[in-house]
């Protein structure tokens, strides 16, 4: 698959309040940036993709811990069906994910928060090579700081089982229905991500249908295999817990999965285009990409 042209559309729909809002701030590198100026330009965005990384890997410990464990308040005084736990997991989740997308670092960064949507950006043609380079490498690194940080609060309950660093692993079903699984969630979600945040009316709310996806997930599949759509989700709970079993699935799985959705897009877009890497574009933050999220709000 070569990379597309992404089209610069513009909605035909009545004009908002945002549309005369300043526009944000451009720190986007040239097509010739090298690393080292990339890192001198945008070590910010880097340092808090991996912060937000980190903080959504210590949430899904901390709330897993919570939920899972042998000595939870949830085991031994209170009685609730693993199903029950599975939607409280999701809203816990879903609420992180939330605050992290919204929040002054998420809006700034973009708050990719998995190597699969940065990859699928990058083939969209939506951040730098060298961007895309240190996001990737900030959200392995920041997921394991997570996963650490949380070992150290909860200590042998977060590393026995049931529990075991919230690892990843294929269900009953085996590994290909594991693979597919992880396939089809992760084009669906990067659907819900190009969707909502190129689409006029829509854009505003992004943060809510990405956040609601993890709860819906957790609440209806997550038996299959786990709940990982992330590669550096997987990898920082293997690292950990030293289980490997499967670990293609969660790599190979999302990445391909976001991409054939991302083609899907582009191929049935008409006006509609890629506008920007940022998962929520509030306007007013910097933007580190080659950015043209102000041609969504032009006048025709």
């Amino acid at each position: 698959m070569g990379a597309p042209k992404v089209q610069a559309g513009i909605i035909d729909s009545r004009s908002v309040h945002v549309a005369s809002a300043a526009h944000s701030p451009r720190t986007a590198l040239s097509p010739s940036a090298s690393l080292r100026e990339a890192i001198r330009l945008h070590w910010r965005e880097y340092l808090m993709e991996g912060t937000e990384i980190a903080s959504l890997m210590l949430s899904i410990c901390v709330f897993g811990t919570l939920l899972y464990g042998s000595d939870s308040p949830f085991t031994n005084y209170v009685v609730i069906s693993r199903e029950s736990r599975s939607i409280l997991m999701g809203i816990a989740i879903a609420a992180t994910t939330f605050l992290i997308i919204c929040s002054p670092f998420g809006r700034r960064s973009g708050a990719h928060l998995n190597p699969a949507i940065t990859l699928t950006f990058l083939w969209l043609g939506r951040i730098h090579y060298w961007d895309a380079v240190c996001y990737v490498t900030a959200h392995f690194i920041g997921a394991v700081v997570g996963v650490a940080i949380a070992r150290q609060i909860f200590g042998v309950r977060l590393s026995s089982a049931p529990v075991l660093y919230l690892v990843t692993l294929p269900g009953a079903y085996g590994k290909l229905p594991a693979f597919i699984a992880e396939f089809v969630v992760s084009g669906l979600l990067m659907g819900v991500v190009l969707y909502a945040a190129n689409h006029r009316r829509l854009t505003r709310f992004s943060p809510i249908f990405v956040a609601l996806f993890p709860m819906v997930y957790f609440a209806l599949g997550s038996s299959i295999a786990g709940f990982s759509v992330n590669p550096a989700r997987t990898f920082s709970s293997a690292v950990f817990a030293w289980l490997w079993q499967g670990i293609w699935i969660y790599f190979l799985g999302p990445c391909l999965g976001m991409l054939v959705s991302a083609a899907i897009y582009i191929r049935g877009s008409e006006s509609d285009g890629v506008y920007c890497a940022k998962v929520f574009h509030d306007r007013q933050s910097p933007c580190p990409f080659p950015c043209h999220f102000n041609r969504l709000f032009r006048e025709p």
